[in-house]
C-alpha cells in the first residue's frame, strides 16, 4: 500500500515555480511528484531523511 500523502500549501517565487514546472515536465513527472522527489533527495543528501 502506497503511504498516504497530506496536502499542504506553500509559497514559491513565480521563477522558481516555472523551473520547477519545465523540470518536472522533462522528467515526465507532475508539479507535485518532481517536488516531493527533489524535497526527499534533498534530506538523504543531508542526512535528514526519517526525522522523528
Amino acid at each position: 500500500m502506497k503511504p498516504l500523502k497530506t496536502k499542504v500549501s506553500i509559497t514559491l517565487d513565480a521563477d522558481i515555480i516555472e523551473q520547477l514546472k519545465r523540470l518536472a515536465e522533462a522528467d515526465d513527472r507532475s508539479f507535485s511528484q518532481y517536488i516531493n522527489l527533489i524535497l526527499k533527495e534533498s534530506l538523504a543528501k543531508n542526512g535528514r531523511e526519517n526525522l522523528s
